[in-house]
């Protein structure tokens, strides 16, 4: 099954991609531009993310300030949030005719616009705002890991509070620092919707809309190939990734000694540095949302926010329009199919891989796994490819099978850590009962795992049905998807209507996800929404 789903799709753009012809194509001035925007902007943008995900792990998991469970939700906001959507709602925060401009004119008597999100830096601010929160939960497991024994050491040797964070808790998490980074350098260069809606209107290219430009305008008359070479590089990225993932210090090895239990006093900074934590989440994970909203329920741009001007018609309309009911039933059907698919799937490859020894396992689990690093712009090229032969072309089937291969390590990466508390003694009974192996499994591991299992179908529910990347460039007469009608209602100017789609996929989502990362335990909220990147 996964040969199908994973190895025969990631083949063909291989055989395509590496064909000399094909390849020439890398050196063209339109690829180097992109590929060093793409870099640059990834690069930096994982950089931000890091050091801003490091600041807040210590400050919300090791400091005395006051409010850190309501903070740690606010700023995991953005992480619930489609990257398309979310630029969607700065650009309505910081439009030209928008709150911050308005305010920022008026205290200083500018006749324009002061601030603008479009171009390059936006880009990297934008890739940076929805990729710090995967930083600082990846950081904050490392912390957490780091002994309180060394940092008592380092305390009754006459060190202050803040050498010992520098001296001795900040080295140690090194190994988690460069995860994080990886991570998120890998999620931004994949990632799609920031770079079209704000990096386009400027001629800012990234690989991924470099991609989409190609097989959606038509500027070249077989982008297939070329398309294919360009992939070929992002899925070499992806590879890499992965084998560097399985390679870096896990931080297993400081577990000797006890968790750390000092905790930083703030002292007179302590009210200090909540407020400042408090506007810094308010400014970034709340206003824009605000904005988004207040777009929504305007009847037009540039209508002043007041209460007679508040309607719901937009939302009404938004959610009754023809194309809007489609593209709901359409992405609830194959984001439920994918879910169903998913969880079956993804419960029967985390067995394999946790309750059986053999030596094809490792193969299995990069193979699984793999997809979670791709671009969704290079999963759905690999569908281009092969859907012609399997019969499958300007179907919602290739669709469907494009969720699958991009969201099934959501549930192998769910049900791991359930069935490695399963013992083998209770293996062990069924067998001594007369079970055959794989009824043992099925019975013992299998069902212990199935609630982790449903959860991660969850996930990939709430995950698919936001979906843009892949959809938009598999989307046929009749499969338009919910992200490819609010993505298309923006780019036609329709911002209103595309604003009331986005507020309610982002309520729904949000409160979604948030119920299925409780289920699931927040610290597998990086493993389990780590995909919904490229959404």
């Amino acid at each position: 099954m996964l040969t199908l789903l994973v190895l025969l799709p990631l083949g063909a753009v291989a055989v395509m991609g590496l064909r000399a012809e094909n390849l020439a194509v890398l050196g063209g001035p339109d690829v180097l531009e992109a590929a060093v925007n793409s870099v640059a902007s990834a690069a930096g943008s994982a950089a931000l993310a890091t050091g801003f995900g490091a600041l807040l792990a210590i400050v919300l998991e090791r400091s005395n300030v006051p409010g850190r469970t309501a903070l740690r939700w606010v700023f995991l906001l953005p992480f619930l949030i489609p990257p398309f959507i979310g630029a969607m709602a700065w650009m309505a925060l910081l439009a030209p005719g928008g709150p911050v401009n308005l305010f920022l004119q008026g205290a200083t008597g500018s006749s324009g616009p002061v601030v603008r999100v479009f171009g390059g830096w936006g880009v990297v601010f934008l890739l940076a705002v929805h990729s710090y929160p995967m930083a600082y939960l990846v950081i904050a497991a490392a912390l957490k890991r780091v002994p309180g024994s060394l940092e008592e050491a380092a305390r009754i040797g006459g060190a202050c509070q803040t050498k010992s964070l520098l001296h001795v808790t900040l080295p140690l998490l090194r190994p988690g620092l460069l995860a994080a980074f990886v991570l998120t350098f890998v999620a931004n260069l994949s990632d799609f919707g920031i770079p079209a809606l704000i990096g386009l209107p400027e001629r800012y290219t990234t690989l991924t809309t470099l991609i989409y430009r190609y097989l959606a305008s038509g500027t070249i008359g077989n982008p297939l190939p070329a398309v294919a070479a360009i992939g070929v590089v992002l899925l070499l990225l992806a590879l890499v990734t992965v084998l560097l993932q399985r390679r870096l210090p896990s931080g297993s090895e400081l577990e000797t000694g006890s968790p750390a239990t000092l905790p930083l006093e703030l002292g007179r900074f302590r009210s200090a540095a909540a407020a400042g934590l408090w506007l810094a989440a308010l400014a970034i994970c709340v206003l824009p949302l605000l904005a988004l909203a207040s777009q929504a329920l305007l009847p037009a741009p540039g209508v002043p926010l007041t209460w007679e001007n508040i309607t719901l018609t937009n939302v009404a309309n938004a959610v009754t329009s023809r194309g809007a009911a489609a593209g709901i039933a359409n992405s609830v059907l194959l984001a439920g199919g994918a879910a169903l698919i998913c969880g079956v799937l993804g419960l029967a490859v985390g067995a394999l891989l946790v309750r059986t020894r053999h030596r094809s396992n490792t193969a299995l689990d990069v193979t699984a796994m793999l997809p979670q690093a791709l671009p969704g712009l290079v999963i759905a090229v690999a569908w281009l490819l092969i859907a012609p032969a399997l019969g499958i072309f300007n179907t919602p089937w290739v669709i469907l099978g494009a969720y699958v291969m991009a969201f099934l390590a959501i549930v192998v990466q769910s049900v791991r850590a359930p069935l490695q508390s399963v013992p083998a003694a209770l293996e062990e009974a069924a067998r001594i009962s007369g079970a055959s192996p794989v009824r043992a499994l099925a019975d013992v591991a299998g069902r212990l795992a199935a609630p982790a299992a449903l959860t991660g179908a969850v996930v990939v529910l709430l995950t698919a049905v936001r979906e843009l990347t892949i959809s938009i460039l598999l989307v046929a007469p009749g499969t338009q998807t919910l992200g490819v009608v609010i993505f298309n209602l923006q780019q036609a100017g329709d911002y209103n209507s595309a604003s009331a789609l986005a507020l309610l996929v982002t309520l729904v989502g949000v409160a979604g996800l948030s119920l299925a990362a409780g289920l699931t335990g927040a610290r597998r909220l990086p493993n389990t929404t780590a995909t919904s990147k490229r959404t």
